[in-house]
């Protein structure tokens, strides 16, 4: 597990989530048009001829399909894919364009053969194909699936040969840290743009709203933390997962001298560092077993928030990567006042 952590918390992040990206096609189809000579009833050389074409089979690959442009160039996609494979981890963002995945790399970060819990409904009818932050899937799986596009991003771009032959690919670059970015990245490649500009508008008017009730209830200058602690070292969520939620969507006042976040990593902080913070309230996500061994700690005990009760413990399944779904994001927003009153 600590291994998978390693991998994760250097290379991933958010969410999960955190965009733009294509390629050539090995599955594009093209209709035929048949066009009837045209014929000259009177025999006068000079008489014009019938210059349109005779009715023939209509040609519907420029209706079927688009051309659109990714991380390697121009592919061309269907335009009304029916049976996508997602092996970037946005299997949540396509849902909301309102695509149904038929395989996925959308995991959770602790089990690689379920679905973490907010995604479960959304997910259900999917086969688990790996782990969004794996550079290699299932292959044998993704053929027996028989797709009609497959999505990746750049994480798993050595697999992109051997994944065009079975279907067009489009490779997405995922943002490092702005999950908006994913959004509107893979609204542009599927022509959500409109859908997209509402989601967003929805999500931050009930951001909005869930803060402005936060605040009312605890302070407009109450200071949040929220931190991972996994195998003896503390993650702060600053600019990535649920810290991003707090701070850039709900609008909560962050503790002063924050370490800053400004690629897809963690920052680390020490004991002591996470004791000067001293935050009103404290959002801990971690194993049972991390959170024990937080709570041998003499520093972290002597906390403010710690001897006030202020205290938020999460699991770090689902949570460690619930900030970095757009789904997630919501689920937390409608969990966050029950979470508070605990």
């Amino acid at each position: 597990m600590k291994k998978k952590f390693i991998i994760l918390l250097t290379t991933a992040v958010m969410s999960f989530g955190v965009l733009a990206g294509c390629g050539s096609s090995a599955a594009e189809t093209q209709g035929n048009v048949n066009t009837a000579e045209s014929t000259n009833p009177s025999n006068d050389p000079n008489e014009k001829q019938d210059e349109s074409p005779s009715t023939g089979e209509t040609d519907t690959a420029e209706a079927d399909t688009i051309t659109v442009t990714d991380a390697r160039g121009e592919v061309v996609i269907p335009a009304n894919p029916e049976r996508i494979v997602d092996l970037s981890g946005n299997s949540d963002i396509l849902s909301v364009y309102g695509y149904t995945v038929i395989g996925t790399a959308n995991s959770d970060a602790y089990d690689y053969t379920k679905f973490p819990s907010y995604l479960e409904d959304t997910l259900k009818d999917a086969k688990i194909l790996g782990y969004s932050m794996q550079d290699t899937m299932d292959i044998e799986g993704i053929l027996e699936l028989e797709p009609d596009l497959i999505i990746i991003s750049s994480v798993q771009e050595k697999m992109y040969e051997q994944l065009q032959e079975i279907a067009p690919t489009v490779m997405i670059e995922l943002a490092q840290i702005n999950w908006r970015d994913d959004i509107n990245a893979f609204a542009k490649i599927m022509g959500k743009e409109d859908v997209a500009s509402q989601w967003l508008a929805d999500y931050d008017k009930k951001a909005s709203d869930k803060g402005t009730e936060i605040k009312a209830a605890y302070g407009e200058e109450t200071t949040y933390l929220a931190f991972l602690a996994s195998g003896g070292q503390l993650y702060v969520f600053d600019a990535a997962g649920i810290g991003s939620v707090m701070y850039e969507d709900m609008g909560l006042a962050k503790p002063a001298n924050m370490p800053a976040q400004d690629n897809i990593s963690l920052p680390v902080i020490s004991y002591e560092g996470l004791a000067e913070l001293d935050p009103d309230y404290i959002f801990v996500a971690a194993t049972e077993a991390d959170m024990e061994s937080l709570k041998q700690s003499s520093i972290y005990n002597s906390m403010r928030a710690v001897e006030d009760g202020n205290v938020v413990e999460l699991p770090s399944s689902p949570y460690f990567n619930m900030g970095y779904s757009c789904i997630g994001r919501e689920v937390f927003l409608a969990e966050f006042t029950g979470l508070m009153e605990q």
